[in-house]
């Protein structure tokens, strides 16, 4: 294999690979397979305490740079990522189980895309001069300080880089925490960033569980918390950063809405489907889950839907044929049978799938449910998973009232060749980031993130530069000052 699935040590610190066996240890299993392929070792808190104080140590230094020079390293650490794109997508199915097929054009390749568009972006960030007469004021842009980043398991490599990107960019240290269940993906984006000539202590890797997070969370000299994982674990975190009154930045769940009416593009409904609901084996934050289909054409969307899923080469992820792969994780594969068992019991229509595939590892059928109702659990919960839940819908107005109504607002999207009316449902989507005759693209270049319970703040794109820095105003008196006495 490319690179050795075990890494050097548990965490990267200061520069170096750092070990402390007195952590807990951590095993990595392999979810196609179900095999232990690596272990780890939680963060203790030594080494939580090395990890924090190089980033305060190396920040101020690295913030003394110009944004010409800080960018000139993102940028190198952007080539050399993908120059190494096959390996690291190799490393990223091992850590994840997707299949190699998706790997090597979504994540790697994504993650420098970061890299280089926050390279890109670092030499621009000015402040600005406001004349007020004879006075004037200026503005300066500065980074917060310590950045914290919380990974989630379905995005390791893309996840580091869109989180440490732009925080970089803007001059700040960052300790990112990868999760417990993708441990080993962020550690070679430190060392390549390394490699590229960031300066040690900049970009820091930690191991653990919730309890590392939130000694790095409730720490004093963490400026800001950026975190990627569920509403449920958001809460908690950003209730904790709110204690010292940190930035914080939230991309959490969704149960997000996809609309098709009765004049879309039949197969390019299925495909975004297929793109919003099947892609990473169903684990993805922003799938389009709830897909809203008209009567008109509900039972040929599904007939051609069945028939497109019956084409997905379920099998060995490092197979580049193979383009299903496993669930992260037999807990995760037993939530998702759960939430079909539900779905069979409250009503719905089994269409295809719905059972796990007889071979090792954590396959599951890519599943779709029809006749599915508002009130269904499987329609209100984010399942995490490949399950598609279809519900008819006649009127704009009625789908609309039905969409919104749920507690995420993530993303979502509509299909129909009536332009007009995509604008307007984009418009009255309670989402952060939607889509028209698409599903699931995230350039760099255009902001993501969510509304209502699924997130606060946003990643990507120039947006992304007012969450990991902050502006200091500068008044200038050129007269005399006016005092009372």
């Amino acid at each position: 294999m490319p690179y050795d699935t075990q890494p050097a040590a548990s965490h990267f610190i200061d520069g170096a690979y750092v070990e402390d066996r007195d952590g807990t240890p951590i095993d990595v299993i392999y979810p196609a397979t179900g095999k232990v392929i690596a272990r780890v070792h939680a963060a203790t808190p030594a080494i939580v305490e090395r990890a924090i104080a190089s980033a305060k140590r190396a920040q101020s230094d690295w913030a003394a740079l110009s944004g010409t020079e800080r960018g000139r390293i993102l940028r190198r650490a952007a080539d050399l990522m993908r120059a190494r794109n096959h390996d690291l997508s190799v490393l990223e199915t091992y850590d994840t189980g997707k299949p190699y097929q998706e790997t090597s054009v979504a994540d790697a390749t994504s993650g420098a895309d970061a890299l280089e568009y926050f390279g890109g972006l670092a030499a621009t960030l000015t402040g600005e001069h406001i004349q007020l007469g004879e006075n004037w004021v200026y503005t300066r842009r500065e980074p917060l300080g310590v950045c914290v980043g919380i990974g989630a398991w379905n995005y390791p490599t893309q996840i580091a880089c869109w989180k440490g990107a732009p925080a970089l960019a803007c001059g700040n240290a960052v300790i990112f925490k990868p999760s417990e269940t993708t441990p080993l993906c962020a550690l070679k984006v430190a060392e390549m960033l390394v490699e590229a000539g960031l300066p040690a202590g900049l970009f820091n890797v930690v191991q653990g569980m919730g309890e590392v997070g939130n000694a790095l969370v409730t720490d004093s000299r963490v400026d800001k918390v950026s975190l990627t994982g569920s509403v449920p674990t958001g809460r908690k975190v950003y209730a904790a950063a709110a204690e010292g009154i940190k930035h914080v930045t939230m991309e959490l769940g969704g149960k997000s809405p996809l609309i098709v009416f009765e004049d879309a593009d039949i197969e390019n409904a299925v495909g975004g489907a297929i793109l919003g609901n099947f892609y990473s084996s169903g684990q993805v934050c922003s799938n389009g889950t709830r897909v809203f289909v008209h009567r008109a054409i509900k039972e040929a969307f599904l007939a051609r839907l069945t028939e497109r899923l019956g084409n997905a080469v379920i099998g060995d992820p490092m197979d580049p044929a193979v383009s299903f792969g496993p669930m992260v994780s037999q807990r995760q594969r037993d939530i998702v049978l759960d939430y079909i068992a539900k779905g069979q019991e409250e009503g719905a229509r089994l269409v295809t799938g719905g059972k796990a595939v007889d071979r090792e590892g954590f396959y599951l059928e890519p599943t779709v449910f029809a006749d599915v109702t508002d009130d269904m659990k499987i329609a209100r919960e984010e399942i995490f998973g490949p399950v598609m839940a279809v519900l008819d819908f006649e009127d704009e107005d009625e789908v609309m009232a039905r969409a919104n109504d749920t507690e995420f607002g993530l993303a979502a999207g509509v299909f129909t060749r009536d332009l007009a009316r995509a604008h307007r449902v984009a418009a009255r989507f309670e989402a952060g980031t939607c889509y028209i005759n698409t599903y699931n693209d995230a350039p760099v270049e255009a902001p993501f993130g969510g509304a209502k319970s699924s997130g606060v703040g946003r990643e990507n794109s120039k947006a992304a530069i007012e969450h990991y820095s902050q502006l200091k105003s500068v008044f200038v008196r050129m007269d005399d000052v006016d005092a009372p006495f």
